[in-house]
Formats: C-alpha cells, sequence, structure tokens
C-alpha cells in the first residue's frame, strides 16, 4: 500500500472490551490510597470531631452551605479527600490549584474566570488550593479581594499550622478545620475495607491477610491513610501466590512492606512546637516517663540537642527554681556536655537532667517574684535609690550625703542588719515550703519581721 494510501485509510476502532480494558488499567495503575479515595462522608474514615452526625461542617456540607474554609493537620489524614467530596456535593464550579505547582497567572486565571462566571449565570466558585502554605504573602494576597467579595469560595489545606503560615485577613475570612491523624481503628476498617473492593481495592485479587499484619500497617503508619494503603498495595503486588494461587500477607511481609515509622516533626512547624511544650509540661508536671518519651521523639526526629538543653536550662530555673538550686547547676551541666559530645552520646546527660528535673522538688517563686517586679518597673513610678544606699567611692560624693547611715551587713549579729534596701514596703519573693525552700522561707521570715520592726520604729521617730 502506498503511503498516501495509508494515511488516507480511516482510523480503525477498538473493540469496546478493548476500551474498557484499558480503562481499567488505567485506573488501577493509580497508587491504592488514590483509587480508594471516599466518594461521600459515609466512606470517610475518621474526623468524627468536625464531620459526626450533628456537626457543624457535615451540616454545612450537605446543606451546599459552604464557606471559605482551611483544612490543616498531618499527611493522610483526607484533606483534599474532603474538599474533593465538597466538590461532588456542591452545585458550585470546583476549581483546584496547587501551592507547589501553581503561579499568581494560574490564580488570576481562574479569578478571572468565576468573576465572570457569577456575573452572568449567578453560579458560585469554589477553589480548593492544595498546600496553600506555599504560596507566599503576596501569592496568598491575590485571593483576598475575591475572597472578600464572595467571588470565590477558598477551600486551603495545609500541613502547616495556618495562624501562622497563612496571611492573617485570609484566616480571619476563612473556618479553621484541624484534623487529627487517624486512629489504628480508622486504619484497619480502610485496609478491610481496601481488600474486599472488587472496583477499586484489591478484592480483585485472592489476598488472606492475617489480622496481625493489618494491625502493623495501622500501627506503624502512625494516622496516615494514604501509607497504610499503599503499604498494603506493596504487599499484595510483591508477594508470590501460594500454590492455591492465594497471597498470603503475613506480618513478616507486612513488615517489610512499610518502611520505619516516620515521626512527624517539622524543624519549623507545630510537631516542633508542641513536642518540646509537652517535654517542658511534663517536666514541670513530675513525670519522668512522659518527659522521656518527648525527648526520645525530639532524639529520633534530629532535634538540636542544643536546643533541648537550653529548654531544660529554662525549666530548672523556671519550675525547680529554689526549691532544688541543684538543677539548674545539672542543666547548665547538661548543656555544656551536649554541646561536647553531640548525638549520640549526648542523649545520655539529656536524659539525666530531664529526670533529675522531673523528680525535682519544684517552685516558680523566683519566676513570679521577677515577673512581679518588672510589672512594678514597666508600669508603676521608678523608685529612686535610697541615699544610704548610694555609690559613694567617687570624689564629691559625701558632700552630696550618699551612703550615709549605711550599716554593713556583715558587721551585724548573723551577718545582717535590719534597715531599708528599697524605700517602699514591698513583697515580690514569697517562698514555698518546698525543698531546699523551706529553710529559705524561715530565714525570711526572720529578716522580714526585722525589717518591719526597723522600719515602723524609723517611721514612728518621723
Amino acid at each position: 500500500m502506498a503511503r498516501d494510501e495509508l494515511f488516507s485509510q480511516p482510523a480503525k476502532a477498538l473493540p469496546e472490551e478493548e476500551i474498557v480494558s484499558a480503562a481499567e488499567n488505567n485506573f488501577r495503575s493509580q497508587p491504592l490510597a488514590a483509587r480508594m479515595r471516599p466518594r461521600n462522608l459515609n466512606e470517610y474514615a475518621g474526623q468524627t470531631h468536625i464531620l459526626g452526625r450533628g456537626q457543624l461542617l457535615r451540616r454545612a456540607i450537605e446543606a451546599d452551605r459552604i464557606q471559605s474554609l482551611i483544612f490543616y493537620g498531618p499527611p493522610g489524614t483526607g484533606k483534599t479527600s474532603l474538599a474533593q467530596i465538597i466538590a461532588r456535593q456542591t452545585k458550585s464550579k470546583f476549581e483546584r490549584l496547587s501551592g507547589v505547582e501553581s503561579n499568581v497567572a494560574d490564580m488570576r486565571r481562574v479569578l478571572s474566570a468565576a468573576a465572570n462566571r457569577l456575573e452572568n449565570t449567578g453560579a458560585s466558585t469554589i477553589l480548593f488550593i492544595d498546600e496553600i502554605h506555599r504560596f507566599n504573602k503576596s501569592q496568598q494576597d491575590v485571593l483576598l479581594p475575591d475572597v472578600e467579595s464572595g467571588v470565590i469560595k477558598l477551600i486551603g489545606a495545609t500541613t502547616h499550622n495556618p495562624f501562622f503560615f497563612v496571611n492573617s485577613p485570609l484566616v480571619s475570612r476563612s473556618q479553621i478545620f484541624e484534623l487529627r491523624p487517624l486512629t489504628e481503628e480508622d486504619l484497619f476498617s480502610l485496609l478491610q475495607r481496601a481488600l474486599k473492593d472488587e472496583e477499586r481495592g484489591l478484592g480483585y485479587l485472592k489476598i488472606s491477610a492475617d489480622e496481625n499484619a493489618l494491625r502493623h500497617l495501622a500501627k506503624i503508619a502512625d494516622g496516615d491513610a494514604r501509607k497504610a494503603l499503599n503499604s498494603l498495595e506493596i504487599a499484595a503486588l510483591t508477594t508470590s501466590p501460594d500454590t492455591d494461587g492465594v497471597v498470603r500477607i503475613t506480618l513478616e511481609v507486612a513488615a517489610q512492606s512499610i518502611q520505619k515509622k516516620a515521626v512527624v516533626y517539622d524543624g519549623d512547624g507545630d510537631a516542633h512546637y508542641d513536642t518540646i511544650s509537652a517535654f517542658i509540661k511534663s517536666m514541670r508536671g513530675s513525670d519522668p516517663d512522659a518527659a522521656l518519651y518527648w525527648l526520645a521523639k525530639m532524639i529520633h526526629a534530629g532535634e538540636d540537642p542544643r536546643f533541648i538543653a537550653r529548654r531544660i536550662v529554662i525549666c530548672a530555673a523556671e519550675d525547680v527554681g529554689l526549691a532544688d538550686p541543684m538543677a539548674l547547676v545539672l542543666a547548665n551541666a547538661c548543656l555544656a556536655a551536649s554541646e561536647f559530645v553531640g548525638w549520640p552520646e549526648a542523649r545520655i546527660p539529656l536524659a539525666e537532667a530531664t529526670i533529675y528535673i522531673a523528680t525535682a522538688n519544684k517552685s516558680n517563686s523566683a519566676y513570679m517574684a521577677i515577673d512581679a517586679a518588672l510589672e512594678d518597673v514597666r508600669s508603676g513610678r521608678t523608685l529612686a535609690v535610697p541615699e544610704h544606699l548610694r555609690d559613694k567611692s567617687y570624689k564629691g560624693a559625701e558632700r552630696l550625703g550618699h551612703g550615709k547611715g549605711y550599716e554593713y551587713a556583715h558587721d551585724g549579729k548573723d551577718h545582717f542588719v535590719a534597715q531599708d534596701y528599697l524605700g517602699v514596703d514591698k513583697t515580690y519573693y514569697e517562698p514555698t515550703e518546698q525543698g531546699v525552700e523551706k529553710k529559705i522561707k524561715e530565714r525570711l521570715e526572720n529578716w522580714r519581721k526585722q525589717f518591719s520592726e526597723k522600719r515602723n520604729t524609723t517611721d514612728a521617730h518621723g
């Protein structure tokens, strides 16, 4: 056949069964997690605190009364899936952009089309932006006028706290919903559903999965549905069938199919600050076991040992204080040792200081005292230094009366002299009866009694 004749022949149509087969193959080439995305709220796993029966967000979705929303939470908790469910149930035009791939030109194109649609047909537009925190401030500002005027309803998804990573004007005009990691039971149910689903899951294969294998995947996935489902798919597709043609997923197969648990810990995100907060509060609350767990999480995530040690120093001063002054000494030694040896050995002095502070007597009296004094300095009248306490070491000071009447404390009984050191009657430090501070309190009560008597005598004589 000549070349011209070849190209003049009409295209040969594929049989319908081949078209269907090609579509199925294309669909099954997608990761299991993508195929198993929930199609409606009944299939959606977890997040009952915002999507349970009667909850505000569920009612808004079912009534198609969605306003601008921002979903934030760890990976694999269903942020994108929830946006897609809203897309299916809304009468609005649904547009999607990515904080990673899209630019200002893409945004302006979508916003312009949304404005024309609203003006010409009255139809509203929902704009879903995945990883919205990836847009910088200027890019986010482009959205503001159209969100403000109602041209679009924004749905943003982010793994970062929007109160820190999304512009305040957008946050103030949106409802914020935090999505939590899925529970092990949630993930276990998802895995079972995927094994049974012949259309979207792995039900078209002969698979026998041990319960302990599925529970291992659910546990190690650490609340991430995407990781759990994709690990199950790896296990199913890489395991050879037995003589009966059945793929058997055992605990050993499951363990090989899912990587080591990746601790969710972003160096500049919520996990970083939430974990150090839990660490400090556990030491303050005298729970060494909890404190050690949070310490271990930070160590596993590769946190800077100096960052941890500095927080231990602060906790020693703020929360243990004078109830056990050795806590601050040990914390400083821990800081020096951690800087000197680095990982992995730094875990040992860090653990030692953590346990010591968690089990020490507690007092925040020094912290409260300095804050009370600072508040007086900031808001009250600045006090002049009493004449007898002023410096008299320079020439001419004596002529000014500086230092006159000052009594040297070491000349008094027990190295103490009752005299006025402030000029007003004011108490900032209130010692507790915890540990070493109990003895401090006894001494201070005696001294303060003598101060008061001296002050009353001075007042009586004018």
